[in-house]
């Protein structure tokens, strides 16, 4: 099947690097299978950081590579047998719809392959390599293409609506990759949301941020990542600020829903956390960013302790459908989180949107 097509390489115009990488082991992403890691190991594909280089670093397998690199082809080596190419599987750590891929050769120069291809599936639950092996059914999504060496090559993804779980990484016919990236929106299962506490604000089930007064340090989607940040370079933290004014993000959460509970985490950041934050909330239609006017205070201006895991119960609040976190005067947060429940309508719209990307 041939339904997404890949498109330009060239990566000029394109914008779904904007969106979430799928695949990032920050994400819960995960290597489930390779047919060959002889000379770097499948599971550098997904690591969140940029890969690095150190000539001279040898082992008894030769050069050490931030990357999956794969033996020279031999008749009867292991892992050939009965294959024209290697391949590697990736598990999605947050499914959805896949709008672009990044193919990155970064420090393979000699041993890069020449072409390369990338299926995706979906399968329900949490199949074995076998089984998406021999049952998955595999929608080509990145067509065969050419590479170059030490170079990250951008493909724009049609899926066509379609939701998948996994992703297939095919090397034609062997050699190296140092990451492979894959950008979408996160697409939840509405099942796992009815009924129970969510953090409406989770990156993983599709909250995004929407707006954001500056990034500098790190991105301001990192405080909606899962888990706790393990250094100060996993959450955002912006410049600091010599003038007036504040640092703000705003979220959309993952849908419309009544916050309970907030937390505001600033572990790491002990020299440079904010010395106060505000939370406001506002409900607008879905196509629609809010205005000054939609936003009401939620947590008012509350003093922050430097690396903390602060938490706020909150009373009689109404539904909304965007966060907006001021900071002042600047500074860096880890995490935060909107624990509540989704509205009726908003899972009546994520059960929608859940059927129609079958």
């Amino acid at each position: 099947m041939n339904e997404a097509r890949g498109a330009s390489a060239a990566g000029v115009g394109t914008t779904f690097t904007a969106l979430p990488d799928l695949a990032s082991r920050a994400l819960g992403g995960s290597v489930v299978w390779a047919n060959d890691e002889f000379f770097a190991d499948k599971e550098n594909l997904i690591n969140p950081a940029e890969p690095v280089f150190s000539p001279g670093t040898f082992t008894a397998k030769g050069q050490q590579y931030d990357g999956w690199e794969t033996r020279r082809r031999r008749p009867g080596a292991p892992g050939v047998a009965g294959n024209d190419h290697d391949s590697a599987i990736v598990r999605l750590g947050a499914p959805g719809l896949i709008r672009g891929v990044i193919v990155d050769t970064a420090h393979f120069l000699g041993n890069y392959p020449p072409r390369c291809s990338v299926e995706a599936t979906w399968c329900d639950g949490y199949p074995s390599p076998e089984r998406l092996l021999e049952t998955a059914q595999w929608t080509e999504i990145v067509h065969s293409y050419p590479l170059s060496g030490g170079h990250a090559h951008h493909f724009a993804v049609n899926s066509r609506g379609r939701r998948f779980s996994h992703v297939r990484l095919n090397l034609l016919p062997d050699g190296g990759v140092a990451r492979l990236r894959v950008h979408g929106e996160p697409l939840p299962d509405p099942v796992f949301l009815d009924g129970v506490t969510v953090n409406l604000a989770a990156l993983s089930d599709g909250a995004r941020v929407s707006a954001c007064s500056d990034m500098y340090f790190g991105s301001a989607d990192n405080m909606l990542m899962p888990g706790l940040a393990r250094t100060m370079g996993e959450g955002w933290e912006n410049a600091r600020r010599r003038d007036d004014g504040n640092d703000w993000a705003e979220i959309r959460l993952v849908g419309e829903g009544i916050v309970r509970v907030l937390e505001i985490d600033t572990t790491h950041y002990k020299g440079n956390a904010p010395y106060e934050a505000m939370v406001s909330a506002a409900r607008v239609g879905e196509d629609r960013q809010p205005a000054q006017e939609d936003w009401s205070v939620l947590l008012p201006k509350t003093e922050l302790q430097p690396d903390t895991a602060h938490r706020f119960l909150i009373r009689d609040a109404g539904p909304a459908t965007h966060l907006r976190l001021d900071i002042y005067p600047d500074g860096g947060i880890s995490r935060l989180r909107a624990l509540g429940a989704l509205t009726p309508a908003a899972l009546g719209q994520l059960r929608s949107r859940w059927e129609q990307s079958r």
